[in-house]
């Protein structure tokens, strides 16, 4: 007798084992299948039963999107599967670094998921700082970024960022200090009972709070959490494609005289000219320079 293929969700990545959580929302342990790709949390794949609680994943089903950072040997890992939105969280104290924003950026736009900018610890702004946090975001918003000011300390802004995250599945990224892990407990008020069962179902006990995992928000929708994971790299992208991860100068760039212009000191640039104009942010194109030549080195 064949055994039924099932279809599920990995929900945690633990070393070598998955959690598949199927259509009851039972959680299985599971083994890959020995030659399948890498999969990620997010992923929807099939499996099969081998016994009680346990499984294994035989396929991994069409993904919508696939996000991934650097590893070994130039390769990449991925990180979690099927995301409608990456949240890059940014606190003004200590300060924000525009450099890391600006990767996590071009990464939402070279992977064609969508970002929103969540800035925290607003209530440590006063006069001076506001106007310069203001002046900053400001640029980002004349670009089509969204922003979402919240106060994780105060309880303020967090409504606005649950209505964004109801029924999508998001990851919050940021680099240690900015505050993600007070935001992910005000949004998971039952965090550690999901996180208990978890679990409960690794076998694994604390273990799976290290682990990439996915967590269910209560008004609909998931947020992936992956500890460690800062900055995912701009795997990939090479001096000659880095423009396109900034959508303003992408715009003026098909305006340019030259199909390859590298908007530096060619004639007829259409990004440079709009420098001059202030349409292109010239902090934003410093960046675009100095990111441009660390991967040209």
């Amino acid at each position: 007798m064949l055994t039924p293929l099932l279809t599920g969700r990995i929900v945690a990545h633990l070393g070598k084992a998955l959690l598949v959580e199927n259509n009851e929302g039972v959680t299985s342990r599971c083994k890959k299948r020995s030659q399948l790709e890498q999969p990620a949390v997010g992923d929807y794949v099939e499996w099969i039963q081998t016994e009680e609680g346990a499984g294994r994943v035989e396929k991994i089903l069409a993904r919508k999107s696939l996000l991934s950072r650097p590893a070994k040997n130039g390769n990449t890992r991925p990180v979690a599967a099927n995301l409608n939105q990456i949240v890059v969280i940014l606190a003004v104290k200590p300060n924000i670094d525009p450099l890391l924003l600006d990767q996590y950026l071009i990464v939402c736009e070279f992977q064609e998921i969508a970002p929103l900018i969540v800035l925290n610890k607003v209530d440590l702004l006063d006069d001076e700082s506001r106007q310069r946090t203001d002046e900053l975001i400001g640029i980002y918003k004349a670009i089509g970024y969204e922003i979402i000011e919240v106060s994780a300390e105060e309880k303020t802004g967090l409504d606005t960022l649950r209505a964004r995250l109801r029924d999508e599945t998001s990851i919050l990224v940021g680099q240690s200090g900015v505050g993600k892990s007070s935001i992910t407990n005000a949004l998971l008020p039952d965090l550690e009972l999901q996180t208990k069962v978890l679990s409960t179902a690794s076998g694994l006990g604390k273990h799976t709070t290290t682990a990439t995992t996915l967590y269910k928000l209560p008004e609909g929708g998931d947020i992936i959490d992956s500890p460690g994971v800062n900055i995912f790299g701009l795997a990939h992208i090479t001096e000659k494609t880095l423009a396109y991860g900034f959508r303003e100068i992408r715009q003026y760039a098909e305006q340019c005289k030259f199909s390859d212009c590298m908007h530096l000191k060619e004639p007829k640039c259409a990004v440079k000219d709009n420098i001059d104009t202030g349409k292109i942010a010239n902090t934003r194109y410093l960046r675009y320079l100095k990111l441009r030549g660390k991967l040209s080195y």
